[in-house]
């Protein structure tokens, strides 16, 4: 049962109405049921709160002021099934998620499961996606740290910023993804760096190590070779995302068109011109012609029509290139 503490910090935080402390103590109540093998008892009192969260909707996160709005809050409703992804990078998120579940076993044996997991790759390939996937398939909120406000907006005082982000991360039992991860985790060893950004990125470091929460915290850059190689140490996993290959173009196409496909599609010109863009470009290529479907009464997508708006996305993808 819950400890005599966490009843009374329960009590505390629903009279003084500050329900994000009150979530965050009763899914510390969950980790501990789930800890001791009530499975089921946890199962129910995160849907309770998954629930209640829910009829909120999305909001920021009840930060300390000095950081408040710089973690957007919200609740992913995106399934694995949406990812198009290489075979390696879905078994290796499937077992994220399952060391996650199984936690409790792994810490019988003096064994820790995966939660710190850096992404690696050009924009548009899936990092944040994968975020929201693992926050959906865990039943957590997803709190997006927005690192490139917390740098400009609070230079000289971002190591103290981090320290308080890292105690809402022990708190706040969810999904933290650190978006743009750059910024701070730069290498030190860069002629460019100052001395303030050194301070910020040995902060970071101390702080995840130290970390020892049930939170699963998330880097995502694109710019992996400005990293501190210091960095690769702290992760549990390193995911590297590429540009769909033509399979996954086909099944990510396939995908968002759904019913709008024309039933005699010819893929392979499709495929040709379509080489090179992300899994973001090739979605906004795809609801572009869904959209322009639509708008002229059409109820089917022929493959012309489709390369109308890749090749629109290839001229944007190749002036940001050039």
């Amino acid at each position: 049962m819950a400890t005599a503490e966490q009843i009374k910090s329960l009590v505390q935080s629903h009279f003084s109405d500050d329900m994000e402390r009150f979530y965050s103590i009763a899914l510390q109540v969950a980790a501990h049921e789930a800890r001791q093998g009530h499975k089921a008892l946890a199962h129910e009192i995160r849907n309770i709160i998954d629930s209640e969260r829910k009829k909120k909707g999305p909001q920021v996160i009840a930060f300390p002021g000095a950081v408040k709005g710089l973690v957007l809050t919200e609740e992913p409703s995106t399934p694995f099934s949406a990812m198009v992804m290489t075979d390696e990078i879905e078994n290796r998120l499937h077992r994220v998620v399952h060391e996650y579940r199984q936690q409790a076993k792994l810490k019988s044996h003096g064994l820790k499961h995966r939660r710190k997991i850096l992404l690696i790759g050009p924009p548009g390939t899936g990092k944040t996606m994968t975020a929201k996937v693992l926050a959906k398939e865990l039943h957590l909120q997803l709190h997006t740290i927005q690192v490139d406000r917390l740098v400009t907006k609070f230079m000289g005082e971002t190591s103290a910023k981090l320290r308080q982000i890292f105690d809402m991360i022990q708190q706040n039992h969810g999904v933290y993804l650190f978006d743009e991860f750059d910024a701070i985790g730069g290498d030190r060893s860069s002629e460019n760096d100052v001395g303030e950004m050194r301070r910020v990125l040995n902060a970071f470091l101390q702080f995840i190590e130290q970390d020892t929460s049930d939170s699963l915290v998330i880097a995502a850059t694109n710019n992996p070779k400005l990293l501190d190689r210091a960095l690769f140490r702290r992760f549990d996993d390193v995911l590297y995302y590429d540009n769909p290959d033509p399979a996954q173009r086909k099944d990510l196409i396939a995908n968002v068109l759904g019913l709008f496909i024309e039933t005699r599609f010819s893929w392979k010109q499709v495929l040709k011109e379509s080489d090179g863009l992300s899994h973001g470009e090739v979605d906004y290529a795809c609801r572009d012609a869904i959209k322009d479907a639509i708008l002229s009464d059409r109820d089917k997508i022929k493959a012309t029509q489709l390369l109308v708006t890749i090749r629109e996305r290839q001229r944007v993808h190749g002036g940001i290139k050039g």
